[in-house]
């Protein structure tokens, strides 16, 4: 980055030790002072002038280049009317020759500047974890439109056991993840406090969830702990690249790359199942895309599993009907529903994540506009704070009652999507739904609308009704797609309805701490548990647990506890060291 920033332009301090820039030579000083006579007065406005002329290359052949185009008085008999006007002719050449040599001398210096055939990012944040950084790293066109399926790639250790963009890249991904290492301190604290015993000595995870720099520093956790892990990405938009490489560098078998399509998608869940001499007996899911696929295509696999986590709605709402149905052979622990999970991952992260994700996207001003937020859930309660926290007018649509009342207390008001529809300047789903926003919807919407979703899959958004031949689909720039109507109206659709934060920009890692932490704990609580402790059934995360993730992360604010004395506790009828509410309490 440093040499891009060389070519092109340098650093304020650059320009302010630039040629051109006027100096005050000790001559000058000394005239000033009234300490030098005629003669050193005489030569320092000479040497004035001749620093005037180094720092003005172009002027003597800027003037005589228009003096030579200018035709003197009587050389075609012609006189000009107004001496005026011979000075402002020469003033207007001088100034074209002056552009002229300008434009002359920067196509040169553009000229010698070296040029990769190779795509490459011109500015990037460090905190932009979630975009594929350093893309051209090592590579070129040729490799970028390779399909990384058809790619030979080996590891410094000359491992292949992975399918990621660019093996290369690892370096930057390596930083990425001591950079997010950092703002988890519970992870880091579970791998100092249980690497030594190695709870998850001979667990065999399989996962699938979104790989940035956070989840690296989960799956690298877990493999402190003691598990071999095999992973694949559940979104097809959230992969970074770098930090792929870098898990695969380390050893992780990783299958995952940003951009994948849907036939990646599979082939990628597949290879981290199938592997010979390792069978998982453990899965981490985020979705239930992975626990279904191993469901349907490995049922023997799928019998020896000892424990699922799942930490979407989607998901579990999947492991719900596999038990109801009683085709759930195996213990599976709820995680998205753990306090944790619900009121700091989906709540507080959508809060910051979203805006995060429609500016970097569409730069939209959101004092007000209007937006209607599908969905008063933890995650539709975060999106809504953080709009309307920016001047937007914010309607909320909802099934629940509750939600609703909820959302009419906090000051929004609770309306049909279809009554709102033709005047909103934007549309969030948040709802873990299907089909939140129909072709009826997309019909009516105003020219310009933004279409978004917040939620884990891309089902809330009826895509495939825009898919048709009378509409056109117009790609702007990466996750930015114009759908235009006959008629010329065009709405704006985000990630192609995948998850915009994770899509689009990126989430604060320390929320991503908790939940990680809270995975970590539901792994190792299936893997040791007793037989018997849990049956073929879905089970919410221990209170005792949820409580032990939040203090692990208190010590970064700096905040003390209180404790309860035994006469209290023995009031109460608790213990003083928790769990301290009872698993029906909604916090």
């Amino acid at each position: 980055m440093a040499e891009e920033k060389t070519q092109t332009g340098g650093s304020w301090e650059d320009l302010s030790q630039a040629d051109d820039a006027p100096e005050l030579h000790v001559e000058d000083r000394a005239e000033l002072n009234g300490e030098a006579g005629q003669d050193k007065s005489t030569a320092a406005e000479e040497n004035t002038r001749d620093q005037q002329d180094k720092s003005s290359p172009n002027l003597l052949q800027m003037l005589k280049a228009a003096e030579s185009r200018w035709t003197p008085q009587g050389q075609d008999g012609d006189k000009p009317e107004d001496p005026r006007a011979a000075t402002d002719q020469l003033v207007t050449e001088a100034l074209k020759t002056d552009m002229q040599i300008q434009l002359t001398d920067q196509k040169q210096e553009f000229n010698k500047r070296p040029t990769k055939t190779g795509r490459r990012s011109l500015s990037r944040s460090i905190s932009q974890s979630s975009t594929d950084s350093y893309s051209s790293v090592c590579s070129d066109s040729s490799e970028d439109e390779m399909s990384p399926r058809q790619k030979d790639q080996k590891t410094s250790k000359g491992l292949t056991d992975f399918c990621v963009k660019n093996i290369k890249q690892a370096e930057f991904g390596r930083k990425e993840i001591e950079i997010a290492e950092q703002e988890m301190p519970a992870l880091m604290i579970l791998k100092k406090r249980a690497g030594g015993e190695k709870p998850l000595a001979g667990a065999k995870v399989v996962g699938c969830t979104h790989i940035t720099a956070q989840t690296a520093v989960l799956i690298e956790t877990l493999v402190a702990l003691g598990a071999q892990c095999r992973w694949s990405a559940c979104n097809i938009f959230s992969t970074q690249n770098t930090v792929a490489a870098a898990l695969a560098e380390a050893g992780t078998a990783v299958f995952a790359w940003r951009g994948e399509s849907e036939d990646d998608f599979w082939w990628c869940i597949d290879k981290s199942v199938e592997a010979q001499s390792w069978q998982p007996n453990m899965i981490l899911d985020d979705g239930g895309d992975l626990t279904h696929w191993i469901y349907k295509k490995y049922p023997s696999i799928f019998k020896r599993i000892r424990g699922i986590v799942e930490e979407s709605v989607t998901g579990v709402y999947r492991l719900y009907q596999l038990s109801k149905a009683s085709r759930l052979c195996v213990p599976a622990m709820n995680v998205n529903d753990s306090v944790t999970k619900q009121k700091f991952d989906n709540l507080y992260c959508c809060k910051e994540s979203i805006l995060d994700g429609l500016k970097r996207t569409t730069a939209f001003m959101f004092g007000g506009k209007q937006v209607v937020v599908c969905g008063y859930g933890e995650v539709g309660k975060g999106c809504c704070a953080a709009l309307k926290a920016l001047g937007a007018v914010v309607y909320v649509t909802e099934v629940d009652p509750i939600c609703a009342l909820q959302a009419c207390m906090d000051g929004f008001r609770v309306a049909k999507l279809s009554e709102m529809i033709r005047h909103v300047d934007m549309v969030v789903t948040c709802t873990g739904n299907k089909n939140v926003v129909g072709r009826e919807h997309l019909d009516k919407m105003k020219n310009g609308c933004i279409v978004c979703n917040m939620g884990h899959s891309n089902t809330e958004i009826d895509l495939a009704s825009l898919r048709t031949t009378e509409l056109k689909w117009e790609h702007v720039r990466s996750q930015v797609d114009h759908v235009i109507w006959p008629d010329g109206k065009r709405i704006v659709l985000l990630a192609e309805g995948r998850l915009l934060n994770l899509s689009c920009s990126t989430v604060p890692s320390f929320v991503l701490s908790i939940t990680a932490t809270t995975q970590a704990l539901a792994l190792i609580e299936l893997f040791n548990a007793p037989e018997g402790r849990y049956k073929q059934d879905v089970y919410l995360l221990p209170k005792k647990m949820d409580e032990y993730v939040a203090s692990l992360h208190l010590a970064t604010f700096d905040a003390h506890l209180t404790e309860l004395t035994d006469d209290q506790a023995k009031y109460l009828g608790i213990s003083k060291h928790g769990p301290f509410k009872p698993n029906y309490y909604r916090y």
